[in-house]
């Protein structure tokens, strides 16, 4: 495995036809300055890092890349959680991806890896490693064929469940 990780704009770059995110946790990065805005705390502009994440998923899809993000949630849903759901139309979509949501208890009895993933093109995963508190502790690539499988069928299977982003309400 590489020592440093590629950023998603070279993962992204070099994917042809799919790009698939496994969301698993219910809080992320607390101290987030767009979610203490959201909460109430003081102003932050996404506008930036909104634009710069619907560019790079915006040229992938203009070339041809179907780029799809499920989320397994608790519920009733997480501060956190309620953020993402708020943003999601104007970060994720607008960028072109699909985006699912699928209440944790319809999961049970799913295979499922350990850590939330970027699958691109079936053959190169980027987990994420978070803290208990949300906190990101570490990135790795895997290209190991087993592992590759592994992640595809369980987006597969969490994707045929999951409700499209349209359709999901909080609870």
């Amino acid at each position: 495995m590489p020592a440093t990780v590629p950023s998603f704009e070279e993962l992204f770059a070099s994917t042809s036809y799919t790009a698939v995110h496994l969301e698993m946790r219910d809080a992320y990065v607390p101290n987030d300055p767009s979610f203490i805005a959201w909460k109430g705390g003081p102003p932050f502009d996404r506008s930036e890092r909104e634009s710069g994440w619907r560019s790079i998923i915006s040229s992938a899809v203009g070339r041809g890349v179907v780029v799809r993000r499920a989320r397994i949630v608790s519920e009733p849903v997480t501060d956190y959680i309620r953020f993402e759901y708020d943003v999601t139309a104007s970060t994720n979509v607008a960028g072109g991806e699909h985006v699912r949501w699928l209440p944790r208890q319809r999961a049970s009895d799913l295979a499922l890896p350990g850590n939330d993933y970027w699958l691109f093109d079936d053959r190169t995963i980027r987990f994420h490693f978070f803290a208990g508190n949300g906190e990101i502790t570490g990135e790795e690539l895997c290209t190991d064929p087993a592992v590759v499988t592994l992640c595809a069928s369980a987006f597969e299977a969490v994707w045929e469940r999951a409700i499209p982003h349209e359709d999901y309400r909080l609870a």
